[in-house]
Protein backbone atom coordinates (compact mmCIF):
# COMPACT_ATOMS: atom_id res chain seq x y z
CA UNK A 1 0.00 0.00 0.00
CA UNK A 2 2.76 2.39 0.75
CA UNK A 3 4.22 2.21 -2.94
CA UNK A 4 1.20 3.17 -4.23
CA UNK A 5 0.58 6.56 -1.39
CA UNK A 6 4.00 6.98 -2.79
CA UNK A 7 3.15 6.96 -6.53
CA UNK A 8 -0.18 8.84 -6.14
CA UNK A 9 1.74 11.71 -3.75
CA UNK A 10 3.97 12.02 -6.77
CA UNK A 11 1.18 12.05 -9.46
CA UNK A 12 -1.17 14.58 -7.51
CA UNK A 13 1.57 17.57 -8.48
CA UNK A 14 0.60 19.15 -11.61
CA UNK A 15 4.69 20.04 -13.17
CA UNK A 16 4.73 16.28 -12.01
CA UNK A 17 1.45 15.49 -14.23
CA UNK A 18 3.34 17.41 -16.88
CA UNK A 19 6.41 15.66 -17.13
CA UNK A 20 4.87 12.05 -16.85
CA UNK A 21 3.53 13.67 -20.02
CA UNK A 22 6.15 14.87 -22.23
CA UNK A 23 8.33 11.69 -20.89
CA UNK A 24 5.19 9.77 -22.55
CA UNK A 25 4.97 11.27 -25.66
CA UNK A 26 8.44 13.58 -25.61
CA UNK A 27 9.40 15.85 -28.33
CA UNK A 28 13.50 15.46 -28.00
CA UNK A 29 15.67 18.18 -29.01
CA UNK A 30 18.83 18.44 -26.90
CA UNK A 31 20.79 15.25 -26.36
CA UNK A 32 18.22 12.47 -27.34
CA UNK A 33 18.59 9.01 -27.23
CA UNK A 34 16.16 6.32 -28.43
CA UNK A 35 13.51 5.46 -25.81
CA UNK A 36 14.68 7.95 -23.17
CA UNK A 37 14.36 11.57 -22.23
CA UNK A 38 17.31 13.70 -21.21
CA UNK A 39 17.00 16.37 -18.25
CA UNK A 40 17.91 19.27 -20.42
CA UNK A 41 14.84 18.00 -22.92
CA UNK A 42 12.57 18.64 -19.56
CA UNK A 43 14.06 21.84 -19.04
CA UNK A 44 13.52 23.57 -22.40
CA UNK A 45 9.56 21.98 -22.37
CA UNK A 46 8.84 22.91 -18.80
CA UNK A 47 10.63 26.30 -18.82
CA UNK A 48 11.50 25.20 -15.22
CA UNK A 49 15.38 25.28 -13.61
CA UNK A 50 18.02 22.40 -13.75
CA UNK A 51 17.13 22.02 -9.48
CA UNK A 52 13.65 22.04 -9.92
CA UNK A 53 13.50 19.81 -12.38
CA UNK A 54 15.86 17.62 -10.24
CA UNK A 55 13.68 18.16 -7.49
CA UNK A 56 9.99 16.63 -9.25
CA UNK A 57 12.38 13.92 -10.76
CA UNK A 58 13.40 12.88 -7.32
CA UNK A 59 10.14 12.17 -6.10
CA UNK A 60 9.33 10.45 -9.40
CA UNK A 61 12.27 8.31 -9.21
CA UNK A 62 11.79 7.58 -5.90
CA UNK A 63 7.80 6.35 -6.03
CA UNK A 64 9.06 4.00 -8.65
CA UNK A 65 7.08 5.77 -11.84
CA UNK A 66 10.35 6.51 -13.63
CA UNK A 67 13.95 5.18 -14.11
CA UNK A 68 16.69 7.22 -14.13
CA UNK A 69 20.15 6.17 -16.08
CA UNK A 70 22.96 9.00 -15.81
CA UNK A 71 25.43 8.97 -18.85
CA UNK A 72 28.62 10.93 -18.45
CA UNK A 73 27.20 14.25 -16.98
CA UNK A 74 23.39 13.88 -18.50
CA UNK A 75 20.64 11.80 -16.62
CA UNK A 76 18.29 10.27 -19.21
CA UNK A 77 14.62 8.98 -17.93
CA UNK A 78 11.85 7.23 -18.86
CA UNK A 79 8.63 5.76 -17.66
CA UNK A 80 8.38 2.82 -15.40
CA UNK A 81 5.43 1.15 -17.04
CA UNK A 82 5.08 -1.41 -15.16
CA UNK A 83 4.46 0.92 -12.27
CA UNK A 84 1.55 2.75 -13.64
CA UNK A 85 -0.01 -0.40 -14.25
CA UNK A 86 0.46 -1.92 -11.04
CA UNK A 87 -1.09 1.70 -9.54
CA UNK A 88 -4.20 1.27 -12.10
CA UNK A 89 -4.21 -2.04 -10.93
CA UNK A 90 -4.53 -1.37 -7.52
CA UNK A 91 -7.03 1.14 -8.34
CA UNK A 92 -8.84 -1.13 -10.11
CA UNK A 93 -9.74 -2.90 -7.20
CA UNK A 94 -12.00 0.18 -5.98
CA UNK A 95 -13.63 0.03 -9.52
CA UNK A 96 -14.64 -3.36 -9.57
CA UNK A 97 -15.76 -3.20 -5.73
CA UNK A 98 -17.70 -0.47 -6.88
CA UNK A 99 -19.52 -1.69 -9.92
CA UNK A 100 -20.25 -4.84 -7.26
CA UNK A 101 -22.02 -3.35 -4.91
CA UNK A 102 -24.11 -1.49 -7.30
CA UNK A 103 -25.05 -4.74 -8.98
CA UNK A 104 -26.36 -6.05 -5.94
CA UNK A 105 -28.28 -2.98 -5.31
CA UNK A 106 -29.90 -3.26 -8.15
CA UNK A 107 -30.58 -6.98 -8.08
CA UNK A 108 -32.07 -6.15 -4.41
CA UNK A 109 -33.89 -3.90 -6.11
CA UNK A 110 -35.16 -5.98 -8.99
CA UNK A 111 -35.94 -8.69 -6.81
CA UNK A 112 -37.93 -6.64 -4.60
CA UNK A 113 -40.00 -5.57 -7.14
CA UNK A 114 -37.66 -1.91 -7.34
CA UNK A 115 -38.72 -1.19 -3.63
Amino acid sequence: MTSLVRALKALADPIRLQIVEFLRNPERSCCAQEGVVCACDLEAYLGLTQPTISHHMKILVDAGLVEAAKHGRWVYYDLNRQAFANVVEALGHYQTAQLATRQADSATQHDHGGL
